[in-house]
C-alpha cells in the first residue's frame, strides 16, 4: 500500500531528526532564558550551550501544568505579566489571541503559518487542500477551535467555524455545505450522526473525522465506520499545540516533529526505561511560548520499533492516564515526588509503588518495594523515611523484582469508599 506524507521531515532517518532536535535544542534554552523571565529564573544556572543531548535535557527542572498556574496566579496577584513571565510575546500585532483554560491558564496565540502544527494530524486523518472542514470544537475561551482552523488555513482547507452546541443547526449545515469531514470531539460528531437519522437527513459528504479532546475507543471507532466515517485522534494541548497524531496503521500515536518529548517516572524528572508507562514532558520549539520540559499531567509509554506507513518519529500509545495521583491519606496530602524522594535515599530499591487501602477514615498505606538486594533492617529504614518524609506512618511491603505492574502509577488508591 502506498503511503504520502505531509512532508519529508515525516519519513527522514531517525538519527537526522534526532541531530536537527538536539541541534536546535541550546539555541531554544538560549531563546527561553534571554525571551521569558520566568525562564530566566528558572535556568539561571544552565548553560544553553552544554544543553545539547537528551542526558543533558534531563539535568533541567520540570514545570507541571499546576506549577504554570500557581506561577501566573502570583504574578498576576502583583499586578504583574498575565502569563507569569513564560511568554516571550506582547499584546499587539506578535499575539492576535488569547486564550483561558480552566484554572484559570492563559495561552498566547502567536503569529505563523500553523502555529500550533495541527496541519500534520489532519493531513494523516486524510484531509487535503481545496476541501471544506466542519470544525466544532469551540472557539469560545479555549484555543482549540483556533487551533484547527490555522492548521486547516495552512493545509489548504476552508473551514466551517460550528463550534459547539445547536446539534439541529449543525446537521443542516452539513447536508448544504457538504463538508469533506468534520473536526472535533467524537462524542458530539455522535450525537450529530444520530440527530441527522432522526431529522431523516442523509450526510453523505462527512467520510473522515479528526478527534481530540476525548478518548476514542475501538467501539466508537467501529460505530463511525458503520455509518460511512473513518476517524483518526490526535494529542494536542492549549500550551503546547500538537504533541502526537494517529496514522492508518492504527498502531499508537506518532509525534509530531516539532517537540522533543521524554516520558519521566511521575513526580520527578527522570526519563523511565523504553516502554515503560511514565507522565509526558514536551520541550517544544515554539519561540513565541518557549516551554522547557512542561510536564503534561498526562500518562504515555513509548511503542517500539516505527510506523507501518513510512513514518519514522517516535510512537507512544497514547493516553493512558494522569500522572498527577496525589492522595489525601489521614488528612495529609500525599505526592508522588514524595514517594521518589524516599526512594532515591535507598540506592537498592529499584521501583516502589504506594498502595492505599482499607475504608475511609481508616486508611492502611503500604509501600511495595522492589529492592535489588534486601539488607538487614532494610524494612525498618524505609518505614522511619516515609514518616520523616510524609509525617504519616506507613507499612513496607518487599515484592519480587519486576512484579510491580507498568502502568505509571506511583501512588494507587484501592481504598473502598461504600
Amino acid at each position: 500500500m502506498m503511503h504520502s506524507f505531509f512532508d519529508g521531515l515525516e519519513c527522514r532517518a531517525p538519527e537526522l531528526r534526532e541531530a536537527a532536535l538536539m541541534a536546535a535544542l541550546p539555541g531554544q534554552i538560549a531563546h527561553a532564558k534571554l525571551a521569558s523571565p520566568a525562564f530566566g529564573v528558572l535556568l539561571k544556572d544552565v548553560n544553553p550551550d552544554h544543553v545539547s543531548s537528551r542526558a543533558a535535557l534531563a539535568q533541567l527542572p520540570v514545570i507541571r501544568k499546576s506549577e504554570l498556574q500557581e506561577r501566573q496566579q502570583a504574578v498576576r496577584a502583583s499586578g504583574g505579566d498575565v502569563f507569569g513571565g513564560f511568554s516571550a510575546l506582547e499584546f499587539g500585532t506578535v499575539m492576535p489571541r488569547v486564550f483561558a483554560s480552566p484554572g484559570p491558564i492563559y495561552e498566547p496565540e502567536g503569529i505563523g503559518k500553523d502555529y500550533w502544527r495541527l496541519a500534520r494530524s489532519m493531513y494523516a486523518a486524510g484531509f487535503r487542500p481545496g476541501e471544506l472542514i466542519h470544525n466544532c470544537f469551540s472557539y469560545h475561551f479555549v484555543p482549540a477551535g483556533s487551533m484547527m482552523e490555522t492548521g486547516a488555513h495552512a493545509l489548504g482547507c476552508s473551514v466551517f467555524p460550528g463550534g459547539t452546541g445547536q446539534t439541529e443547526q449543525q446537521v443542516l449545515a452539513m447536508r448544504d455545505l457538504k463538508p469533506a469531514g468534520y473536526i472535533g470531539t467524537p462524542s458530539f460528531l455522535k450525537i450529530i450522526v444520530e440527530k441527522a437519522l432522526d431529522m431523516g437527513v442523509a450526510l453523505p459528504s462527512v467520510t473522515k473525522a479528526l478527534f481530540g479532546g476525548e478518548a476514542y475507543p475501538p467501539s466508537l471507532r467501529d460505530w463511525f465506520a458503520q455509518h460511512g466515517i473513518v476517524g483518526y485522534q490526535c494529542y494536542a494541548t492549549a500550551d503546547l499545540g500538537l504533541i502526537a497524531y494517529e496514522t492508518e496503521a492504527r498502531e499508537g500515536l506518532v509525534l509530531d516533529e516539532g517537540v522533543i518529548v521524554e516520558i519521566v517516572r511521575p513526580g520527578t524528572g527522570d526519563p523511565v526505561a523504553e516502554g515503560e508507562v511514565g507522565e509526558l514532558v514536551v520541550t517544544t520549539l515554539s519561540e513565541g511560548y518557549p516551554l522547557i520540559r512542561f510536564g503534561t499531567g498526562d500518562l504515555s509509554a513509548v511503542l517500539p520499533g516505527t510506523c507501518p506507513t513510512g513514518r519514522t518519529n517516535t510512537r507512544i500509545k497514547g493516553w493512558m492516564g494522569r500522572a498527577d495521583q496525589t492522595t489525601k491519606i489521614r488528612g495529609m496530602f500525599v505526592h508522588a515526588k514524595q514517594v521518589d524522594e524516599i526512594v532515591k535515599r535507598f540506592p537498592e530499591v529499584n521501583r516502589a509503588r504506594l498502595v492505599v487501602t482499607g475504608e475511609m477514615a481508616n486508611d492502611v498505606m503500604t509501600l511495595k518495594v522492589e529492592a535489588l538486594s534486601a539488607q538487614e533492617g532494610l524494612v525498618a529504614r524505609i518505614g522511619e523515611t516515609i514518616r520523616d518524609v510524609t509525617k504519616l506512618r506507613g507499612n513496607v511491603e518487599l515484592v519480587a523484582h519486576g512484579s510491580l505492574p507498568n502502568d505509571g502509577k506511583v501512588i494507587e488508591d484501592a481504598r473502598s469508599y461504600k
